[in-house]
């Protein structure tokens, strides 16, 4: 290895013990089981090293504490990071508001990265909220905002609800 080459290794849990015991929770009790501890997070957040923060009755929020792997490049985070977390934060508060075995899947995603990312950004949040929730489709907005409430992105997402 390079003098300047970097290293980064980490695990995750077999995502299908937790999509199996989704179909048998609500979505903010599936959720919030994972906050828990008792159902494994997603291979997504150890893959980009992001947290979820809360889950509540149509909020959800996510945290990120953006480093140099998650460069692009030309040396700034790439956006992916910032959609991926706001997809994360809008599918989760959306699936708070779904019963057991519902479903749901993204539609359509807009982001709006508003200002570059660097490894000395900080810790960012994300928070995900509800805007409608009907029989086949549900709406969402997401912030993503540092400690001191600067915005960073804002993104709306359109999901398909799979019953």
């Amino acid at each position: 290895m390079a003098a300047d080459e970097r290293e980064r290794s980490y695990n995750w849990e077999d995502p299908m013990q937790g999509a199996q015991a989704a179909k048998t929770m609500s979505g903010l009790e599936y959720l919030q089981s994972i906050q828990d501890g008792i159902n494994p997070l997603p291979p997504i957040c150890q893959t980009l090293d992001f947290d979820p923060v809360s889950m509540e009755d149509g909020k959800a929020v996510f945290s990120v504490i953006p480093s140099e792997f998650h460069y692009n490049p030309i040396g700034v985070v790439h956006g992916g990071l910032l959609s991926t977390l706001c997809d994360s934060a809008m599918g989760c508060a959306i699936h708070t508001k779904l019963a057991a075995g519902v479903g749901y899947t993204t539609l359509e995603l807009k982001v709006n990265l508003v200002r570059p990312v660097t490894a000395k950004t900080g810790k960012l949040i994300c928070t995900g909220t509800v805007i409608h929730v009907g029989r086949s489709v549900a709406t969402a907005e997401a912030r993503v905002e540092d400690a001191q409430g600067k915005l960073y992105s804002h993104a709306t997402s359109t999901c398909m609800i799979l019953k």
